[in-house]
């Protein structure tokens, strides 16, 4: 139902319309029949479960669209598409599945010229783009940020046997523990039916069937709280390796799994390309992994980063624990990381080697970096470490994000350096966290930046024309902002958070022309909205955040400032 500008819509009917989608993936041709199926007179949410229990037991409305797919389908896409059967089912599959199929080398073609992430990231728009992959989430500059595989077509397209060989015989989910066969990917679902679930989780197993896995993959979703779960693991991979059968082995990701243990045997693991370690333990081994392409370590437990990563020639993704302060020790004369393109979540103190050490890293297209001095006498080092850090960022051609904070010895928001960005046209998300000496930087942005967002820069000339803005705490320090005519002519999306020193923001005619979404939260001393809110009539949405004072402005579609904002589509207040 509607009220006024207000969309309440029950939760019975939000789940309603998620378990449609999930039932029918997406697929706007299988949304439509679905459509038809219950009665326009008896519509009710009661009617709606009923004919979706029934929508997908038998593949009668999906024999075009399944033919289409096994029709169609090129060889490498299908393989793509098959990997997708080894999460668990409605499981968000994160973007960066395509570094796994980067590791296995799966969507490459023979005679492709682009970097395998390019293929493969186009191997994923095109399973998009044919309705065999639903997105779920999206990055605010419009690229993919979750997705999973349509419900339909794991029920009548993966669980078959003749079709799913690729997953059938090599992954040794739901396989009688009689007839395994050799094991080429294995994915551990925490499920008791599946073949492997006593290898890997049993005490007493006898050592002869762990040859049956020649694995060049091994995920584990086992999310149990409590050491059982790592050790398990632990187990598991001492077995493995010792026995010979993991000596092929590509990709090893334990995600998500509650703190697993490695034993020190991984260090074997030589032909490794793919090592996920989010919030683990890291143990001494990584020195010998020297064929890795990505190894993400966010939210590891560890502080120094070993010696041996500068020798990882063929590393193309690392991403750090920024909380955990991951520092770089000095790099050797003879390595450097020649292939790298993802820096996320290093530190640097005024001891880091930046200078002839990280400023090396020429290739690199995302780069987020946490930069603290350890004490304030050290405070003309570290100011020197920054400046070393802006070079280097101006280098950097091909970047495409960009992450920089910059604290002092307590904490607070330190100096940043940073001159003009208009010569990087790749450029399309930058987030600040600092005190800009370059006040100009905010107008020497590419114009092409879509996702900039900028906390306690300490601005005081109101931000330039962009389509989303986030201004962060301490980003504006000004008591009033303007937006002038002409100004802002591409804005979409503009946002303030908890904007402190903000009292007053006018907006003159003309201004604003392309705003479609405004969001204020947080920001207790500004009391009122601008009257030329009202002169833009292509917004959209409003959303008000911990502001009771605006908000009792607008509530109940009236009040001093409803007018202002009466021809939006949505309001939406959060106390």
């Amino acid at each position: 139902m509607r009220a006024g500008h207000y969309l309440l819509i029950p939760l019975e009917l939000l789940q309603l319309k998620r378990e449609i989608l999930r039932r029918c993936g997406g697929l706007p041709l299988m949304i439509k029949k679905l459509a038809g199926l219950p009665s326009k007179k008896d519509a009710s949410p009661e009617k709606w479960s009923r004919v979706l229990e029934q929508v997908n037991q038998n593949e009668g409305p999906w024999f075009t669209t399944l033919r289409e797919i096994n029709k169609n389908l090129p060889l490498y896409l299908t393989r793509c598409l098959f990997y997708f059967g080894l999460f668990p089912e409605d499981f968000e599959v994160p973007a960066r599945m395509i570094s796994l199929w980067v590791a296995e080398g799966l969507g490459r073609q023979k005679g492709d010229e682009e970097s395998p992430e390019c293929v493969s990231e186009k191997c994923l728009m095109e399973l998009v783009n044919q309705n065999m992959i639903q997105v779920t989430k999206k990055k605010m500059n419009g690229k993919i940020s979750r997705c999973r595989l349509p419900h339909a077509l794991r029920v009548h397209w993966l669980s078959k046997p003749k079709e799913a060989f690729f997953l059938e015989d090599n992954v040794g989910i739901n396989l009688s523990t009689n007839n395994m066969g050799v094991i080429r990917r294995l994915a551990d679902h925490l499920n008791y039916k599946d073949a492997s679930f006593d290898h890997i989780h049993g005490k007493h197993i006898n050592s002869s069937v762990y040859y049956s896995y020649r694995d060049v993959s091994f995920w584990s979703f086992d999310t149990r709280e409590g050491s059982r779960a790592g050790e398990d693991i632990e187990n598991f991979l001492e077995r493995c390796i010792s026995s010979g059968s993991f000596c092929f082995l590509w990709v090893l990701d334990l995600e998500n799994v509650y703190k697993p243990k490695l034993p020190k045997a991984a260090g074997q693991l030589a032909r490794l390309r793919y090592l996920g370690l989010r919030s683990t333990y890291l143990r001494h081994f990584i020195d010998k992994l020297l064929n890795l392409q990505t190894l993400d370590l966010k939210r590891a437990c560890f502080n120094t980063i070993p010696n041996s990563i500068w020798k990882m020639q063929r590393l193309r993704h690392l991403f750090l624990a920024e909380s955990f302060c991951s520092m770089f020790v000095p790099r050797q004369e003879d390595s450097s990381l020649v292939d790298l393109q993802t820096l996320w979540g290093a530190f640097v103190d005024e001891n880091s080697p930046v200078r002839n050490g990280l400023d090396r890293l020429s290739k690199i297209t995302k780069l987020g970096i946490k930069c603290k001095a350890s004490v304030s006498t050290q405070n003309e080092a570290m100011s020197a470490q920054l400046v070393a850090v802006a070079n280097w960022v101006m280098n950097l051609k091909h970047l495409q994000y960009l992450r920089l904070k910059s604290f002092d010895e307590s904490g607070l928001p330190w100096d940043l350096y940073l001159e003009s960005l208009l010569g990087h046209k790749d450029l399309c998300s930058v987030y600040l966290v600092a005190k800009l000496k370059n006040q100009y930087l905010v107008s020497e942005l590419p114009q092409n930046l879509i996702e900039p967002a900028l906390s306690a820069s300490e601005m005081e000339e109101d931000p330039i024309n962009l389509r989303i803005l986030r201004l962060l705490s301490r980003s504006f320090t000004g008591k009033k902002m303007l937006s002038s005519r002409g100004g802002f002519a591409k804005l979409e999306v503009l946002m303030f958070w908890k904007l402190e020193s903000l009292e007053e923001w006018n907006v003159e005619e003309g201004a604003l022309p392309s705003l479609k979404g405004l969001e204020i939260r947080s920001c207790r001393n500004l009391k009122m909205l601008p009257d030329g809110l009202q002169l833009i009539k292509t917004v959209l949405e409003l959303k008000l955040s911990r502001q009771p004072e605006l908000s009792a402005r607008i509530r109940d579609n009236q009040g001093e400032d409803w007018n202002k904002i009466s021809h939006a589509r949505h309001v939406y207040i959060e106390d």
